[in-house]
């Protein structure tokens, strides 16, 4: 197979993703892309997609989906509690989490305006996206994960505007804004302003996870940065697997939360063999019921603890999550949302994104 580089904007290496995606594991194929040539064997489909999504979690997928659909508003955003840039960004991830064609399926549309509209709030100066880095995370992330799967040439209507980047644009100015920041800190990490000089491992969350599904797809992003923010999360992490807020601020007090974050950073950046990791992992596998979520809510936690401990280990996912099921089946709304300490938008995202990690779609919900 031969992509055309402008037909495809992506990387070479997302372009192989969406193919092995797509693949039986039987299939090996040939890429031309660039010039490069590489074989690309599909993972085995049982790795990759496991066992049929569950029937409650299609229910309550589509619903929430539904919900979204009818509840994002003409700029492209959503309101109703806690909104901008960063909880678009969660939205937009929803629909492509889904596996609905994000091109040419029944919410295309809204995942194009939404891209929109994170891409209009971006400072085309620093590259900065809303008010706070805790936005510039999530809105980072879901540009990344857009990255390589929705089609440029139909994201703007009609050309002329001065802030018509394209998604790989706006995703590359945005992650310089996140090292440029780090670079001022410190800490080597990230706190709510992106010149601030002290850090919390909440927001360094958010915006490490971005910078992590950016490298994944394609862009650049320099090894001393990651080096750097992991080094804050090991100097975070207590040999009992907690994980501190800020500098022992709040000391080493449950939070399943932040210990969520940590785990996963651990992960996703490939440093399993640290003893943060395993200590995390314990931790956390030692209490699949109950448990602390910190200041973040328990949505927050879901969020995290599903990512967390499906990049972890499988069978304790598995128990967690038919849990993770249960709560929320009773708690949805008939409308398809759910109710939350951050918003309705911000908790019907995040109680979804949670149950995505079914789905095994996203890019950085990989293994």
């Amino acid at each position: 197979m031969v992509c055309d580089p402008q037909r495809f904007p992506m990387s070479y290496f997302r372009f192989s993703f969406i193919i092995k995606r797509l693949l039986p594991a039987s299939i090996v194929l040939v890429v031309f892309c660039g010039g490069i040539v590489s074989r690309v064997s599909a993972q085995l489909l049982e790795i990759h997609t496991g066992s049929a999504i569950p029937r409650d979690v299609r229910e309550m997928y589509n619903k929430g989906l539904e919900y979204l659909a009818k509840s994002q508003d003409d700029s492209g955003a959503w309101t109703g509690g806690q909104s901008g840039p960063g909880v678009t960004g969660m939205a937009v991830m929803c629909f492509l989490a889904s596996g609905e064609d994000p091109n040419f399926g029944q919410y295309a549309g809204h995942i194009r305006r939404g891209l929109r509209n994170i891409i209009s709030q971006q400072n085309e100066s620093t590259g900065f996206y809303g008010s706070s880095m805790y936005h510039h995370g999530f809105a980072m992330l879901g540009m990344a994960e857009a990255y390589g799967a929705v089609d440029d040439r139909d994201l703007w209507p009609q050309a002329g505007n001065q802030n018509q980047r394209s998604i790989g644009q706006s995703l590359e100015l945005a992650v310089r804004a996140a090292i440029t920041s780090q670079k001022k800190n410190p800490l080597k990490a990230w706190r709510y302003s992106p010149d601030a000089t002290d850090a919390d491992t909440s927001v360094s969350g958010a915006v490490l996870v971005g910078l992590l599904a950016a490298r994944n797809a394609g862009i650049e992003v320099p090894d001393e940065s990651i080096d750097g923010a992991i080094a804050y999360y090991v100097s975070n992490t207590a040999p009992s697997g907690q994980v501190a807020y800020s500098g022992g601020l709040g000391g080493f007090n449950e939070s399943l939360a932040r210990i969520s974050i940590g785990n996963l950073v651990y992960a996703i950046a490939r440093r399993k063999e640290l003893p943060e990791y395993k200590a995390t992992l314990k931790y956390l596998s030692d209490r699949i019921q109950g448990g602390s979520a910190g200041h973040g809510g328990v949505e927050y936690q879901h969020y995290y603890q599903a990512q967390a401990l499906f990049q972890g280990d499988l069978d304790v996912w598995e128990k967690w999550n038919k849990n993770l099921i249960r709560q929320l089946k009773s708690s949805q709304q008939p409308d398809g949302s759910f109710q939350g300490s951050h918003g309705v938008s911000v908790s019907t995202t995040l109680s979804l994104l949670a149950l995505a990690v079914n789905y095994r779609l996203l890019p950085i919900y990989e293994r």
